[in-house]
């Protein structure tokens, strides 16, 4: 998985290409924990994301938390309906803003 992120004061965009799975979620997590605190504004751009497990739902869950503690506000987007099926099916989609 590749991830490309951008900083614009207190607004991050992350893009990720490939997959979100066991494999690449810690490399994720790792990235979102160290802009969680300093972050308002988070942006996860899936244009180029073609799949995610449970463990990358786990990571997305717990950044969501933590934006929520720091009174932040996270938002997917462009995810393709392979992506958006998961977050319907797992039941994401009611907490997790997806445009």
């Amino acid at each position: 998985m590749k991830i490309n992120k951008k900083v614009n004061g207190e607004k991050t965009t992350i893009a990720l290409e490939g997959r979100l799975d066991t494999g690449t979620s810690p490399e994720l997590e790792v990235v979102l924990n160290a802009i969680t605190p300093t972050s308002k504004d988070l942006t996860l751009d899936f244009a180029k994301l073609e799949y995610v497990s449970s463990a990358g739902l786990r990571v997305l869950l717990t950044a969501q938390k933590n934006m929520n503690a720091h009174n932040g506000k996270m938002a997917i987007v462009n995810a393709n309906d392979v992506v958006r099926e998961v977050f319907d099916v797992t039941g994401f989609a009611s907490f997790i803003k997806i445009n």
